[in-house]
């Protein structure tokens, strides 16, 4: 691994900064800061450049006693935008937003296979049927 002024460089290019990480949760698991690199390499390979990112990680439900929070909000800043997603943990949240910084186009990622329509639906399109 190579060294710059005695700290490791993570496998970043030289000159390229990281994303930036923000908690008021106390940080991102340790998972997540070793994967970190290999989404700045995505980034760079896709025409994103990770300096511009801003993660944020929030409580996004009440702290239950002895257990702590279900869910995390992840809050992502770019440039003027921004957008929020809510996962129950910080590898949840790495997988989703590698996949989108990965994706061919704006359209989010769908799931393989179909869903069957909810019971709610399913109820509703049933009491609909003519008699």
């Amino acid at each position: 691994m190579a060294t710059k002024a005695g700290f490791p460089t993570r496998g970043i290019a030289a000159g390229v900064m990281a994303i930036t990480l923000q908690s008021t949760v106390g940080g991102f698991s340790s998972e997540f800061m070793r994967k970190q690199p290999e989404l700045e390499q995505a980034m760079l390979a896709h025409g994103l450049e990770p300096s511009e990112f801003v993660i944020s990680k929030d409580r996004a439900s009440p702290e239950t006693p002895w257990i702590g929070p279900f869910f995390y909000s992840y809050t992502v800043f770019f440039g003027e935008e921004s957008f929020n997603v809510t996962e129950p943990n910080d590898l949840q949240f790495y997988d989703y937003f590698y996949d989108r910084c990965i994706a061919e186009s704006d359209d989010p990622p769908l799931d393989q296979r179909a869903r069957r329509p909810g019971l709610i639906s399913r109820l509703f399109r049933w009491m609909a049927q003519p008699i």
